[in-house]
C-alpha cells in the first residue's frame, strides 16, 4: 500500500474521517493513547487503525457545532519516533505521545491481536502486556527514549534479552524481538536524529535508510524502507573510494548502468533480484529483495554444519542458480557461504545467489584486489594467474567444491589457520583433509561429489550439469 512516512498527513485523513466512522456505527478505531500514531500493515497487508477501542460511537447529529472562531489549521504533532515492522502482520507504528504499551491485550495502545498474527503458534508466546516504548528527561538537559521489558517470555534489544522490569536505551536502528532474539519484529528509527542526510538525493527521495544488516570487503548492505509501499528491501553499497577506481579502469569497464540493466532482466527463483540500481559519484548502491533468513554463512556456523538432506536441498538450488547464470553468459566469480541467502529462518527454506553481478559490476582487475583478501574459495587457475589471464566457468564448480564441503563437514577445506602449508599451496595442490570425526555420518555419495569438485584442473572438474546428475542429488536422504 502507498502511505506518506512522514505519517502527519494520515493522521489529517484519520481525524476528518472520525464523523464518518460514528455515522456507520463502525466500533473500530485507535484508542486515546495512540490516536495521533498512523500505521499501517507492513508488506502487502491491508491498512488497519491499530487497536480497537471500546467507546461507544456518537452520534453525528448530536454533536456540539464548532465555534466559528477555533483554530481549524494548527499543525498535526510530528513524531519523534518510528517502527517499522518486519514481520507480516504487524503494523508500522510513529510515536508522537510520550509513552505506549505493546501487547496481546486489545486496551493496549498497539495490540497483537490482530488478523495474520494471533492466528501463529507465536502469538500465544507474547504476553498481554510485552513492552512498553516511553521517553524521559535526562538531568533537565535531554529527553532519551527507552524500552521496558514488561512479559515472561522476554523482549530482546539487538539480540540482547532486556529482562522483565528491566529497560535500555532505545536508540536509532535498534532491532526488538518478541520471545526469541531471532523473531525480529521491529525496527526503531529515531526520527530527531538526521542520519539520512549522508545519502544522496536520489536514495533519499526514493527510500528510508536503516540498520545494516552485513558488510565485507566490497562494502556493506542496509535494510531499507521503500517511502511509497513500506516495502522492506536491502540496499548494497559499494564504495568507489576503496577500490580506488581511476577513471582509466573505469573507461575499460563497460558501463555499470549497462551490467545492472542486464542482471535485472534475469530471473530465477533462487537468485536475488535486483529492483533499482544508483550510479553516484561516490558509492555504487544496488537495490535487492530483502531475504529474511540471513546469510548461509551463520547458518553453518551456528549448527558446526548442516544435516545431509538440508545441504543437499540448499547445493540443489545453487547448482539450478549457477547454471542459469553460465547459461546467460554470467561468471559469478565470487560464490561463497556469504554470498548465500536464506528465504526465511525456517530448516527447510529457498536459498538465492547474490552478488552475481559484481565482477562485472567492478571490472576483473578490481575484483581480484578484494577477492584476494579472502580466498580460501577461488580456484587454484585464478591464484595462479592472480586474475591476469582469462578463466572459464569452471572457478565457479570449485567454488561450489568449497561451500559443500563446509556444509557437510562444519570447517572450510583449506584454511590460514594451517600451519603446514601455505593456503595458496594447499589450493593449487588441492591438499585437503577429511577429519573422520567430522565425516563420520557423511555419505560416500556426499563425499564423493565434493572430490569432483574440487579437482585442480578446471577441464577435469564436475560441471554443473553433470554435478546436478551425480548419485547423491539423484536419491532422497533422511
Amino acid at each position: 500500500m502507498s502511505r506518506d512516512t512522514k505519517g502527519d498527513s494520515q493522521h489529517s485523513q484519520q481525524s476528518q474521517s472520525t464523523t464518518q466512522g460514528a455515522s456507520q456505527g463502525t466500533s473500530q478505531g485507535t484508542s486515546s493513547s495512540s490516536s495521533s500514531a498512523p500505521q499501517s500493515y507492513s508488506q502487502s497487508s491491508s491498512s488497519g487503525s491499530g487497536t480497537l477501542s471500546s467507546l461507544d460511537t456518537v452520534p453525528v447529529q448530536d454533536l456540539a457545532s464548532i465555534p466559528e472562531d477555533v483554530e481549524m489549521d494548527e499543525e498535526a504533532p510530528q513524531p519523534w519516533g518510528r517502527l517499522w515492522a518486519l514481520e507480516k502482520g504487524f503494523l508500522n507504528h510513529d510515536c508522537i505521545n510520550e509513552q505506549y504499551e505493546f501487547g496481546r491485550d486489545r486496551h493496549c495502545d498497539y495490540t497483537f491481536d490482530k488478523p495474520i498474527i494471533n492466528q501463529t503458534e507465536r502469538y500465544k508466546t507474547y504476553s498481554k502486556k510485552h513492552f512498553r516504548i516511553f521517553r524521559e528527561a535526562v538531568s533537565g538537559l535531554s529527553v532519551v527514549a527507552y524500552i521496558e521489558d514488561l512479559s515472561g517470555n522476554g523482549t530482546f534489544l539487538n539480540k540482547q534479552l532486556i529482562g522483565r522490569g528491566n529497560k535500555l536505551p532505545l536508540t536509532n536502528n535498534a532491532e526488538i524481538a518478541l520471545s526469541l532474539p531471532t523473531n525480529r519484529v521491529f525496527v526503531f528509527s529515531d526520527l530527531l536524529v538526521d542520519d539520512q542526510s549522508v545519502y544522496p538525493k536520489e536514495i533519499r527521495d526514493r527510500y528510508i535508510m536503516s540498520k545494516t544488516i552485513g558488510s565485507g570487503a566490497c562494502g556493506e548492505v542496509k535494510l531499507a524502507f521503500e517511502k511509497l509501499t513500506c516495502k522492506k528491501v536491502a540496499v548494497k553499497i559499494i564504495s568507489k573510494r576503496s577500490f580506488r577506481m581511476s577513471s582509466a579502469s573505469l573507461s575499460n569497464a563497460i558501463s555499470a548502468d549497462t551490467e545492472i540493466e542486464i542482471l535485472k532482466k534475469m530471473s530465477h527463483p533462487c537468485i536475488i533480484n535486483i529492483e533499482n540500481f544508483f550510479d553516484t559519484e561516490d558509492n555504487f548502491y544496488i537495490v535487492l529483495e530483502l531475504m529474511e533468513g540471513g546469510e548461509l554463512f551463520d547458518r553453518v556456523i551456528a549448527t558446526c554444519g548442516l544435516k545431509e538432506s538440508t545441504a543437499k536441498l540448499y547445493f540443489y538450488q545453487m547448482l539450478l542458480a549457477v547454471q542459469y547464470l553460465h547459461d546467460n553468459g554470467v561468471i559469478h566469480r565470487d560464490l561463497k557461504l556469504e554470498n548465500v541467502l536464506l528465504s526465511s529462518t525456517n530448516e527447510e527454506c529457498c536459498i538465492k545467489i547474490t552478488d552475481f553481478g559484481q565482477s562485472k559490476i567492478l571490472g576483473e582487475t578490481l575484483l581480484m584486489k578484494t577477492l584476494c583478501g579472502t580466498p580460501t574459495y577461488l580456484a587454484p587457475e585464478v591464484l595462479n594467474t592472480a586474475g591476469t589471464a582469462g578463466y572459464s566457468s569452471a572457478v565457479d564448480f570449485w567454488s561450489l567444491g568449497v561451500i559443500l564441503f563446509v556444509c557437510l563437514g562444519g570447517y572450510p577445506p583449506f584454511s590460514e589457520k594451517n600451519n603446514k602449508m601455505p593456503l595458496k599451496d594447499q589450493i593449487t595442490g588441492g591438499h585437503y583433509t577429511f577429519i573422520s570425526g567430522a565425516w563420520n555420518n557423511v555419505s560416500d555419495a556426499a563425499v564423493d561429489l565434493v572430490k569432483n569438485l574440487l579437482v585442480v584442473d578446471p577441464e577435469k572438474r564436475l560441471t554443473t550439469k553433470e554435478a546436478l546428475e551425480h548419485p547423491w542429488l539423484q536419491v532422497r536422504t533422511h
